[in-house]
Order: structure tokens, then sequence, then C-alpha cells
């Protein structure tokens, strides 16, 4: 996939330059290290054809929090960072666009407290990271990692080697994505996305505690109450998942996307029948502001 071209203009730290002539340090600790906070967001050509980008303030202040989290220095505003990324994504001329806003660590090879950070705003053209047919998904033989290891609630650029290892091996078992349960063997999430499944009426979720809880998850279960979906938060295993009615992940990457099997074993019920079609197509209209209303089945 191609990210930027000579045209593609990033910001960085206050100042917009093109992709192509930005630099980073090889001994930058980001790099040798993992040590970075980001965030996934998209932007919509909305039913009136404006460019929206969904739940900004949501997204920057987690970008915030998690710089704080991981001990990174960090002074940008939400407001700030809202409208830069508009501006990029103008001068780039793109609605329907992935946001990539990152803060990332100078040169450093001790473990010492750095004293500033770097802060850059990319942006491109990418379809739902997971595709728009039903996924055939695979219980992974990697964990979650321990929420008593890492600051699990934040985004971490270190936590997706985790994330990296579990899809390929998926992939490369022949499967579409992959599963991830937690140390004490419930199931936590995708390799970037949460997890969702329905069961005679009624959705299930992972809680928080060993997972990201996602800000397309909030969404979702905000779909619910407005549809009036019966939701819980909880823990589950893949024997329950297996019993489900449907299932399907969620993220600003992925959108909403159902599964067509686990392990391959298929859902019960037609994805085209379930509730969690429903709440995919509601989560599209809300994206990109449709008035649809979707009744319940």
């Amino acid at each position: 996939m191609t990210y930027y071209n000579e045209n593609t203009v990033i910001w960085l730290d206050g100042k917009f330059l093109k992709a192509s002539e930005a630099k980073t340090d090889l001994f930058g600790q980001s790099l040798h290290y993992g040590y970075a906070v980001f965030e996934g967001i998209r932007a919509y050509r909305t039913a009136e054809g404006t460019t929206k980008i969904f739940k900004p303030e949501q997204h920057f202040d987690r970008r915030r929090r998690s710089a704080e989290a991981m001990n990174m220095p960090y002074t940008y505003s939400v407001g700030e960072m809202i409208a830069a990324t508009y501006e990029v994504l103008a001068k780039n001329n793109l609605q329907d666009a992935y946001i990539r806003p990152i803060v990332y660590a100078p040169a450093n090879m001790s473990f010492s407290p750095n004293t500033e950070s770097y802060t850059a705003i990319q942006v491109w053209e990418m379809a739902p990271f997971l595709g728009d047919k039903l996924l055939r998904v695979m219980t992974s033989s990697f964990q979650r990692p321990n929420p008593k290891g890492f600051k699990i609630e934040a985004k971490a650029s270190g936590h997706y080697v985790n994330s990296i290892l579990a899809s390929q091996e998926a992939k490369a078992k022949g499967f579409d994505e992959a599963l991830l349960t937690d140390m004490n063997g419930f199931v936590a999430e995708g390799p970037g996305a949460n997890a969702f499944y329905e069961k005679d009426g009624k959705l299930f979720t992972p809680a928080a505690g060993n997972i990201l809880p996602g800000i397309t998850r909030a969404t979702v279960i905000e779909i619910c109450h407005e549809l009036d979906i019966s939701v819980e938060e909880t823990q589950f295993t893949t024997k329950d998942l297996a019993e489900a009615d449907a299932a399907f992940f969620c993220g600003t990457a992925a959108e909403v996307i159902g599964w067509e099997s686990l392990d391959n074993i298929p859902f019960r019920r037609p994805w085209k029948d379930s509730l969690s079609r429903q709440i995919q197509q509601a989560y599209k209209d809300k994206v990109t502001e449709q008035q649809t209303q979707l009744a319940t089945a």
C-alpha cells in the first residue's frame, strides 16, 4: 500500500511539510524501543458533502492520556490538534481518509525520562482495514499482554508487536484475522479491534481491564442503546463465542465487520438477518451523518 507520494503533506510540531522531506532520527527511542503513542482516526465525506472527522475530541483526548500514561511530554490542546488535522486533510484534498497522529521520542538510548517529544499528523486513503467480507477468525496462540506489565489502556506503539504476531499467525494458517484471549483465558480482542458477539437478541463484549476500550466500541454500545438492543460488558470464553448467533470486530480502521466463523465453526444466524448487521449499517450511517433509522428485529 502507498501511504504518500511526492505531493503528500504532513503536520510536524506546528509546521506543514512534504512527507517525502520529513526526517526521523535513527537513534530515536521510538524506533529502538517502540516508545511512542498514536491514534487511529477517520474522516468521512458526509451525506451533505462536507468533511467530518469522527469523534475527534475523544481521539485526541485519548492520545493526550496515552502520552501522560507513558510519561511522554505533551503540550498540545485538543482544539489545536483538530484544527491542524482539518488543515492536513484540506492540503491533501482528502475527505474519506484515515488519520494517524503520533507522539514519538527523541534519541535516548537510556531509560531516563525525556524532556521533549515530537508530534506528527499523517493522513491517507484507506479502505476498511479488514476488508468488507465476512471474516474467518481463529483463536490465537498469543495472549493479550498482562495489564500489570503495561499501561494497557494507553494506545502505545510497542503494544502492537503482540498484535502483529497474532495477525501474522492467523494469516499464515489461512484465516483472515486472529482473536486474542487474556492471561486468564477469557476473550480479549482482535489485533486491532474490539470484539462483540450476539446471542438470543442480546450483545456481549469483553469488559474493560484486559482490552483497549475503543472509541468505536463505545460508539457501538451507544448505537445499541439507540436501537434498544441489550448489550452487556462481561467476561466470556471462546466456547461461549462458538455458540453465538453472530459476531463482529469493530475499530476505527476496521469499522464494523462481521465474522463468518471462529476456528472454522460458522455462526448460526445468517449475517444479513442479524442484529449485528443492523449495527454495522447504523455505524456507517452515523459516521457519514445519514438520517436512516433502523428498527430492531
